[in-house]
């Protein structure tokens, strides 16, 4: 079962009321928990009434006083205690589906789970919940969500995502912002489908709900070489000149925001910079760098950790090393490896792409 125990932390509450490994929790205060999220909500309280089937089959009633928030000690042998949720979308942008065939299954899954979300910072689409769902997260106050919008226009969104369950995005989000829920939101440009008018319709529309929507990442779409084979529609890809023009685009829009709000709000990820062949903004831009899993910001955040790291650098250290990166990146790791090699010169980094 999904709610079976498989970790007593030593000295822990559930250690002293006599729960064990094996044991499945099924109530907490009369309500079943169904997954991590309920867990977590339910367990906070200063007392709760825990129902725990035992490996006997016995169904042992345990009350428990404690401080509030205090964790009681278990693990659970499924952290989420439930299944994922995969995705139904079919995006003309879904790099899933330009993998290989042949690799191991759970690189196919595709997850459009709001649990992960929150708890692993995963983006959801929000075209697989149900309004209970939305009611669940403004219930137990689950924020920051991040959210894969793409589009507010609706019928673009259900061409792009090729769900015609796509479309209620913008709903949803004003749903979420009225209810105080933070989200960050991501939008992948793909040239001829959602750029230009269409991207500024979208800022300016994700702007209304500003500040419980936190942020937008603007990042380019990726193709792999498989798209042909997996009988997948040709997608354009950004260029050092279309890249240009969407840097000076956005960057009209978040020279208006920075005068109103002090911060950019949308922000492109670091590939249209370096395909622009355009200098990296500095690090307050990024304002504690809050998406950087997004590649917003990583290329600033590499320079100056490096910067920083030099000046700790051991000169005795020696050796030959070689770091394989992507061409995209190669200029930036060649110019790392340069300054480290300046400060100490018994170490010689190779840099293949």
């Amino acid at each position: 079962m999904l709610n079976e125990i498989s970790k007593i932390l030593a000295g822990s509450i559930a250690e002293e009321v006599g729960i064990e490994v094996g044991d499945k929790l099924l109530s907490i205060n009369d309500n079943k928990v169904k997954d991590i999220i309920d867990y977590k909500y339910l367990i906070v309280d200063e007392y709760v009434v825990l129902e725990v089937e035992k490996k006997e089959d016995e169904i042992w009633e345990i009350e428990i006083e404690k401080d509030y928030g205090e964790d009681i000690g278990i693990e659970f042998k499924d952290p989420m205690m439930d299944k994922p949720r995969s995705c139904h979308n079919k995006c003309v942008f879904c790099f899933i589906d330009q993998l290989p065939k042949g690799l191991r299954n759970t690189l196919y899954f595709k997850d459009d789970d709001s649990r992960l979300s929150f708890l692993q910072g995963n983006f959801i689409t929000m075209t697989n919940m149900s309004d209970e769902d939305i009611d669940r997260i403004i219930k137990y106050r689950i924020s920051p969500v991040n959210v894969s919008v793409h589009t507010t226009n609706p019928e673009l969104r259900r061409k792009m995502m090729n769900n015609r369950f796509a479309g209620n995005i913008y709903e949803r989000l004003k749903k979420l912002a009225d209810s105080k829920i933070k989200m960050n939101s991501q939008i992948v440009l793909c040239p001829g489908y959602n750029d230009g008018e269409e991207l500024e319709r979208t800022i300016e529309d994700l702007y209304k709900l500003y500040p419980y929507i936190n942020n937008i990442a603007v990042v380019p779409v990726g193709v792999t070489r498989f798209r042909k084979e997996n009988n997948l529609i040709n997608l354009e890809l950004f260029n050092e000149k279309s890249a240009s023009e969407q840097i000076a685009r956005i960057g009209k829009l978040q020279e208006k925001y920075v005068s109103k709000v002090g911060e950019p709000f949308v922000r492109l990820s670091d590939e249209f910079y370096v395909l622009a062949k355009k200098e990296i903004p500095d690090e307050r831009f990024y304002s504690g760098f809050e998406q950087l899993e997004d590649g917003v910001g990583v290329v600033r955040s590499f320079r100056d950790n490096i910067d920083r790291s030099l000046k700790e650098l051991k000169k005795d250290i020696e050796g030959r090393y070689t770091i394989i990166t992507g061409t995209l990146a190669y200029d930036e790791i060649l110019n790392a490896s340069k300054k480290i090699m300046d400060v100490n010169k018994n170490l010689i980094i190779d840099v293949k792409k």
